[in-house]
């Protein structure tokens, strides 16, 4: 293993690490990039992304790559820990001029052996939707007449930068979940748009009418005789809409955005359900938990943040990073849960540590199963640790385990806990005061009632999830919508339904602790620029349930903490047998599992 010493040693790029499963290690031989293996010049380009997609192929062999490099895009057979790449043969290869791919995403759903279906966003605001096995491009959105506009000449596009809709680059797109013809994209002007494959977006701009409107977000629909794109229009907070996430059941989206703050969306009911403020700085990356119940969020402030969406406070923060955090990711084949009793104390410490993780014995359906567990009605009481890592700007991997220490601080010390680096509320850091105590008149902003995405059976009654008190009254939040329809079927009513049929929900809100903007009725104007954007002072927000200081809230440390790269890291998946990082230099690792690499590899 690489050295972990000081000076020199600290910079040096380490080819594997060792986790409580065991070691993780780099095989270069799974290495992905341009064919020239060539470090590409990364000043001025937009970020390299990665995309999976399993297309179920009869050989074994169905796992498919996608990445962006610059002005290329490739898509390759992903062979993993099982072969060596092949970087000669690249299934499909697309050189752009005059704009970038920035980001893409497949959709499962439709994927077969013989079509996939995959998203790419480009820097001059165009989404694309092509076809890499059969090497086809079916529609363009966003863009004035494509077929007139794009000249398409084997793998090379020219494009006029004439777009109807939004003129800034795309941060984010993907497909809606459970959706084979839904897709969201969010632009750098704030905006995110909901499409429909199967509509046009027309040959003129689109006009807008208000649907909805709330404290720093609107939501539109396209005001047409005929059903075009986009079908809605969000608009959500201030600068850049970074990256959004949806809930494992599709049901709520979390965003995070350049002002700092991640709102939480009833995405069906268009309502907001929680938001949180970053320490300093804009919040750049967004992850749920495999059970739906936590939020990781990361940004400017190199710090990774954990939300609870049940309570809609933030339950810990952790450091680890020397520069912005890119990107944050559950891992859910290592996240573990199992039964315990949390009074007997019997055993060895060797036993102990056997108990605490099964690593990749379930896949992640089955770990959300797992998880809704915690939650039951069982007298046994469950023990639930969960992995997630990021990657940042200071090339470095960082994991971290969240266990019940920081989950449920009230409650006895269970014996199946891990042994983490974890400072939480009964071991505070040195110079920090876990606060266990406030004065009773401290407003709670959370939304109690709200249910956990992804497991629709779960309790809504657990222990909270940090030290600091709730008022047993609070109802603060915009989440007491319940879905019309699936969003499938149902998203197409918003073009139609009048205004006055969509009831208005009113919450009292405490003004002082949470800033609240006050409830706007959607009645007032049909006008885009009715959203009044009040731009917050962190000073006023500092200390308060938006933003806590950091003495307030439990602090945690990396269980590693590695140099995996010479540039910024910008991509970090979790598989079933490895790790999938890369950096903007173009090159995609692939890190082997504890035990899973091949012998004869």
């Amino acid at each position: 293993m690489a050295a972990e010493g000081g000076g020199k040693e600290m910079n040096e790029i380490k080819t594997q690490f060792t986790t409580r499963e065991g070691v993780y290690k780099l095989l270069t031989h799974s290495e992905y990039s341009r064919p020239n293996r060539v470090p590409f010049n990364s000043q001025g380009s937009n970020p390299v992304k990665v995309s999976f997609v399993n297309v179920n192929d009869q050989s074994g062999n169905g796992d498919r790559i996608c990445f962006n490099v610059g002005r290329e895009l490739y898509f390759y057979i992903y062979k993993g820990v099982r072969k060596a790449a092949d970087l000669s043969k690249p299934i499909d290869k697309r050189i752009y001029k005059g704009t970038q791919p920035t980001c893409h995403d497949f959709n499962h759903l439709t994927a077969t052996a013989e079509s996939v279906s995959l998203l790419v966003g480009f820097s001059a605001g165009q989404v694309q939707l092509i076809d890499p096995i059969k090497k086809e491009t079916s529609k363009l959105f966003n863009e004035e007449s494509w077929e007139r506009q794009w000249i398409f000449t084997l793998n090379k596009i020219n494009q006029v930068n004439n777009q109807l809709i939004d003129k800034s680059r795309v941060t984010c797109v993907k497909w809606v979940p459970g959706s084979e013809s839904l897709f969201l994209v969010s632009h750098a002007s704030g905006n995110m748009y909901l499409y429909n494959v199967e509509h046009t977006c027309g040959t003129t701009a689109p006009h807008y009418q208000l649907l909805k409107q709330g404290e720093n977000y609107s939501v539109h629909t396209c005001k047409s005789k005929s059903t075009r794109n986009p079908l809605l229009k969000w608009t959500v907070g201030e600068g850049a809409l970074n990256e959004f996430a949806f809930s494992p059941d599709g049901k709520f989206l979390a965003c995070v955005s350049q002002d700092g703050f991640l709102r939480v969306f009833n995405f069906d009911a268009v309502e907001l359900h929680g938001t949180m403020k970053s320490y300093f700085g804009g919040l750049l990356c967004v992850c749920w938990s495999p059970d739906g119940k936590y939020i990781v969020a990361g940004g400017e402030d190199d710090l990774v943040t954990v939300w609870s969406f049940l309570d809609c406070r933030v339950i810990a923060r952790g450091h680890g990073h020397k520069s912005w955090v890119s990107v944050v990711a559950f891992d859910h084949y290592t996240t573990s849960v199992e039964e315990s009793d949390p009074m007997e104390f019997s055993g060895s410490d060797e036993d102990f540590q056997d108990q605490m993780i099964h690593f990749g014995r379930d896949r992640a359906n089955s770990t959300q199963s797992r998880l809704s567990k915690r939650n039951s009605t069982d007298s046994r009481p469950v023990s639930v640790t969960y992995r997630f890592g990021s990657v940042g700007q200071d090339t470095q991997l960082c994991l971290w385990d969240l266990t019940e220490d920081i989950l449920f601080p009230h409650l006895p010390l269970s014996r199946t806990r891990t042994h983490t680096n974890v400072m939480n509320a009964t071991s505070p850091p040195a110079g920090a005061t876990i606060i266990t105590n406030t004065s009773s008149n401290t407003t709670n902003g959370n939304n109690s009632g709200a249910n956990t995405p992804g497991i629709n059976s779960l309790s809504t009654t657990l222990p909270r999830s940090n030290s600091l008190p709730h008022s047993a009254g609070s109802g603060v939040g915009i989440g007491s919508g319940i879905m019309d329809s699936a969003i499938a079927t149902g998203v197409s009513k918003f073009a139609t339904l009048s205004l006055h049929d969509r009831k208005e929900r009113h919450h009292e809100k405490d003004h002082k602790r949470n800033h609240s903007m006050g409830h706007i009725s959607s009645k007032s104007s049909d006008k885009l620029n009715l959203l009044t954007k009040t731009k917050t002072d962190p000073a006023k927000t500092l200390g308060t349930l938006l933003c806590p200081r950091m003495e307030d809230v439990p602090l945690l440390e990396p269980l590693i903490c590695k140099k995996i790269a010479h540039e910024r890291l910008t991509v970090l998946i979790f598989l079933e047998d490895c790790l999938v990082t890369a950096c903007q230099e173009g090159f995609i690792c692939t890190w082997a599992r504890p035990g899973k690499v091949v012998s004869s590899f």
